[in-house]
């Protein structure tokens, strides 16, 4: 469904799949954002199609798949394959695995550069929403890796 959606007096036109999914995966311009409403519960929808205030981020933004040195799932399902290993230093954007969810393939990409400490999952492994996928080496351990 396509909706109207006012975001500090500017209007855009938002396509949402899922209204009742969560998070919500909205398009907007060509570019995907995940959005959860600030107090969790379900939108109305208003005479105007208008919605209320939510927090919007870009998938892959660092605040919904950071978690300290983890990266973490954006979403529950299992992980089909798994294309980087301890040690190896990778760039923001890398596809570091991907995560299969109701029949789709969601390539997983990092969110910043660094030097992979730690591959926390596996092929054919089931993983929850926000479970940590990578650990980032820190600074000073990428040197011994």
């Amino acid at each position: 469904m396509k909706y109207q959606v006012k975001v500090e007096n500017q209007t855009f036109e938002v396509e949402i799949e899922d209204i009742n999914a969560r998070p919500v995966v909205a398009r907007v311009d060509g570019q995907t954002f995940e959005i959860q409403p600030e107090n969790g519960t379900q939108p109305t929808v208003q005479k105007e199609a208008a919605r209320p205030a939510v927090a919007a981020l870009p998938v892959g933004s660092a605040s919904q798949h950071m978690n300290g040195n983890d990266l973490v799932a954006p979403l529950p399902g299992t992980v089909t394959e798994v294309f980087v290993k301890p040690g190896e230093k990778i760039e923001m954007g890398h596809v570091v695995l991907i995560i299969e969810a109701m029949k789709m393939k969601n390539s997983i990409r990092t969110v910043r550069s660094g030097v992979v400490g730690e591959v926390l999952v596996s092929a054919g492994q089931s993983v929850a929403h926000k479970q940590a996928l990578i650990r980032f080496a820190e600074a000073g351990e990428a040197a011994w890796i």
